[in-house]
């Protein structure tokens, strides 16, 4: 409800009494009505960074480039950065996003490890608030069910490991079929709670799938290869064996090198996302 300054004080007293007591009724309803019907709200972006280790200042730098870029397209930006990056920050911010950022650890499936859903195809955050950036605990697929996106909703994993399809630096290169798994399992995890396409960007930024969600009419697949690091060179497509209707492409700059992916409904478009 807007206050009045002096000036319209002053002049309110020579409206006519029954003028008055209308417009008055009338600001009345206008304050309970709620927003304008047809207004459009602000997308909800949200930002995490996980604890990294000696890169999680790079991370950081990199997230708050995509908080501006986000910021500048009129979105609503919530980033919630290592050391103070906890479970239940993450979780009460999340709810609600339309575009759900991570960078940070990946830990997929399969993997070398134990491969347990407590701690697979989820973030990497900090185990406790204030702790520095080592102190990394996996909140894997249970977690993310608590989570409730956005309809349309788009998530983004920058920097992980398997996410892509990829391995761990240093230990060597994945088979295409290990890389569809993860690829699958990790958009899996997010489709239940409320995600309809997750991309993965393990070496890149994604700007790109900023400006083509808040900026054109593209389809989800065409945001994908509208990236200046699109190779096309070893294309690999598959249909989600995990989340049925759903399907993913996979674009490795060279065979096994699988450091970008997309995975849900691909002919979403950010006309309809925004």
């Amino acid at each position: 409800m807007l206050v009045a300054n002096g000036a319209h004080r002053a002049s309110h007293r020579r409206l006519i009494p029954g003028l008055a007591l209308i417009l008055g009724t009338l600001m009345l309803v206008g304050a309970f009505a709620g927003p304008v019907a047809g207004a459009t709200p602000r997308p909800k972006v949200v930002i995490v960074v996980g604890p990294a280790h000696s890169a999680t200042t790079k991370y950081i730098a990199a997230a708050r480039q995509l908080a501006a870029q986000a910021r500048s397209y009129g979105a609503a930006v919530f980033e919630i950065y290592s050391p103070n990056a906890t479970w239940a920050r993450v979780k009460a911010a999340a709810q609600g996003a339309n575009l759900l950022i991570y960078l940070g650890h990946g830990n997929g499936t399969p993997s070398p490890y134990t491969n347990r859903a407590e701690s697979t195809n989820g973030m990497g955050l900090n185990a406790a608030a204030g702790r520095g950036h080592a102190n990394t605990k996996y909140y894997g697929s249970p977690y993310i069910d608590d989570i409730r996106l956005a309809p349309n909703a788009v998530v983004i994993l920058n920097r992980l490991c398997y996410a892509s399809g990829n391995n761990e630096w240093g230990a060597g290169n994945p088979t295409l079929a290990v890389a569809t798994q993860r690829v699958d399992a990790y958009g899996w995890s997010f489709f239940r709670a409320g995600a309809r396409a997750v991309f993965a960007e393990g070496v890149n930024s994604p700007a790109y799938v900023l400006a083509g969600l808040f900026r054109s009419s593209r389809t989800i697949e065409q945001i994908f290869w509208s990236s200046p690091n699109a190779t096309d060179r070893c294309e690999r497509e598959f249909r989600s064996r995990r989340t049925p209707g759903m399907e993913a492409v996979l674009d490795p700059s060279a065979p096994g090198r699988y450091y970008r992916s997309v995975i849900g409904k691909l002919d979403l478009k950010a006309t309809d996302w925004r």
